[in-house]
């Protein structure tokens, strides 16, 4: 051997002792799913799973607290376990970002937020919590969304998720708090001086600041988060969400407030706005556009009538100027023509610009004015092949019966991009945009999945199977009533169950891979369902995730 070839043959003997072990680590580790840590206000499927899905689609791994931190209707959540569950998870390899609820790090979930018996100096001492969080994970952006709180029209408007009193006083409550802001608006007149008077009188003072107390700590948190992206740059991006309101309103008033205080920041990273359950997606889509470097344009168009003017119910703004601050939430820029637009928003509002519920005798299927003439402009949209997301809110709390109806007659239900009909119209037309900006990183089979699960929720069973069912509650069996099932949930389950699939066989074409599906009620009511599809065709990852 000549002492180049021994020279040689040592390099190599070097090279494989020291290159090949570090090869085979190399090839052991797999890939870093990009991930982002999701923490919603409570557990419901609309605000946690649903929202999430539409992220996962994506392609992101959505990572969210186990189910028992989360709040519900009797557990209101648990926020200390909340933030070490929070710190942990922003420790983990390939977290691009965090969007996450205050209410739920401050008060254990939005309905703990209504309720809770915390002092002033606990709850600001956890949203204290948020700059130290900051620093310890500086790399990664948090997106926060606080809610102000809701003011109900009336106790049964409440949902049975205000202090007890509200049941008998919320009406009066709220007429108070009419008052209280239009007095700093424009001024009362003689004769509404002498109802708030009286109404001052009537409540009782205990119970009035129980709520007004409440409020006022609610009001100083998100004021304390306005300041610390003042002071620190603690987030990203915080929104603070107008919970169920109207246009004067205890809610309003305080809205206004506080957007006074954070108007020195600017809508790049701040804003209040109409509506709640919707925001996590729109800051999850904002997280998303920001991450891919997009700014999503978006083109809204209207049902004739009123259109963009109109009021919607549980709001206290213009339908077009909630969309347009919804639009700049996610990350999103409105344009002018429907060519420029990654997202067409056309908005089913009702010509006299009024929002009717989805329990009411005038959604029966039958046309109204308005149905033909929106049902035109989305089928010209789709035949022009512009990304059409539809906002069906002239019904709150459920679809519109006809226009489901008459776009299932045109084969419209699979050829738009995105749908939402469910609660509130700002909560219909936020998820709408947020999936609709999102849906072109996706496959056919995603959007096809993401539009069934609005078609089972929204259309389905919160505008047909919901109603029908509660007006059969007093035949069955056991005691329970609508907002709280009880010892009938397990028949309301199978009756809504079989109701649902005797819908999807004559509803849904079979693109929608849907063959039976159960029906719980995780709330033990009926306003909200978890509606799990059985057949391995349909999202079987859906399901088992909830198994």
């Amino acid at each position: 051997m000549t002492r180049f070839s021994w020279i040689r043959t040592l390099c190599i003997a070097m090279l494989t002792v020291f290159l090949v072990p570090q090869s085979i680590d190399a090839a052991k580790k797999e890939p870093v799913t990009e991930k982002i840590v999701f923490i919603p206000h409570d557990n419901r499927p609309i605000s946690s799973k649903q929202t999430a899905d539409v992220v996962q689609r994506v392609g992101y791994d959505v990572i969210t607290p186990p189910r028992e931190l989360l709040g519900n209707r009797e557990d209101w959540g648990h926020p200390d376990a909340l933030w070490t569950w929070l710190d942990e998870n922003l420790a983990q390899p390939g977290v691009k970002a965090a969007v996450i609820s205050s209410d739920a790090m401050i008060y254990g979930s939005l309905v703990g937020s209504r309720k809770h018996s915390f002092t002033r100096d606990q709850v600001l001492a956890r949203a204290a919590r948020f700059d130290a969080l900051q620093r310890s994970h500086t790399k990664t952006p948090l997106y926060v969304f606080g809610s102000i709180m809701r003011t109900p029209r009336s106790g049964e408007a409440s949902g049975h998720e205000e202090p007890e009193y509200y049941r008998r006083y919320g009406a009066d409550i709220f007429r108070y708090t009419v008052l209280r802001d239009k007095e700093e608006v424009e001024g009362l007149s003689r004769r509404e001086r002498k109802e708030y008077d009286f109404l001052g009188r009537l409540i009782p003072k205990e119970a009035l600041a129980d709520w007004m107390g409440r409020r006022e700590k609610n009001y100083a948190v998100n004021e304390y988060l306005i300041d610390l992206l003042r002071k620190h740059g603690t987030f990203r991006y915080l929104t603070l969400g107008r919970d169920d309101n109207a246009p004067f309103s205890q809610t309003h008033l305080e809205s206004r407030h506080l957007t006074e205080e954070g108007a020195d920041l600017g809508k790049t990273r701040f804003q209040t706005m109409a509506g709640i359950d919707e925001i996590a997606l729109l800051m999850l889509t904002r997280a998303v556009n920001e991450q891919k470097h997009e700014i999503p344009f978006v083109y809204a168009r209207y049902n004739w009538g009123r259109g963009a003017d109109t009021v919607p119910a549980y709001s206290d703004e213009k339908i077009s100027t909630s969309i347009s601050d919804a639009v700049f939430a996610a990350g999103g820029m409105m344009v002018r023509a429907p060519e420029k637009a990654d997202v067409v928003l056309t908005v089913n509002t009702n010509p006299d610009g009024r929002t009717y519920e989805a329990n009411a005798v005038l959604n029966d299927g039958t046309p109204r004015d308005g149905t033909t003439y929106f049902a035109d402009i989305v089928s010209d949209y789709v035949a022009k092949g512009y990304p059409v997301a539809v906002a069906d809110i002239a019904f709150a709390n459920g679809s519109d019966n006809a226009l489901m109806d008459e776009m299932q007659r045109r084969g419209l239900l699979y050829k738009i991009q995105a749908y939402a009909g469910w609660n509130t119209p700002t909560n219909s037309s936020g998820f709408a945009l947020g999936e609709g900006m999102l849906v072109r990183h996706m496959d056919g089979d995603s959007i096809d999945y993401l539009l069934t699960t609005r078609y089972l929720d929204d259309w389905a069973y919160q505008a047909n199977v919901r109603n029908t069912i509660a007006r059969q509650l007093t035949w069955l069996r056991g005691d329970g009533f609508y907002g709280n099932l009880g010892t009938k949930m397990d028949a309301v389950s199978m009756r809504s169950s079989r109701m649902m699939n005797q819908f999807i066989e004559e509803n849904l074409p079979p693109i929608a891979e849907v063959d039976t599906v159960v029906v719980t009620f995780p709330w033990n009511r009926m306003f909200e369902s978890d509606i799990l599809p059985e057949d391995s065709g349909f999202a079987q990852e859906y399901l088992a995730r909830r198994r």
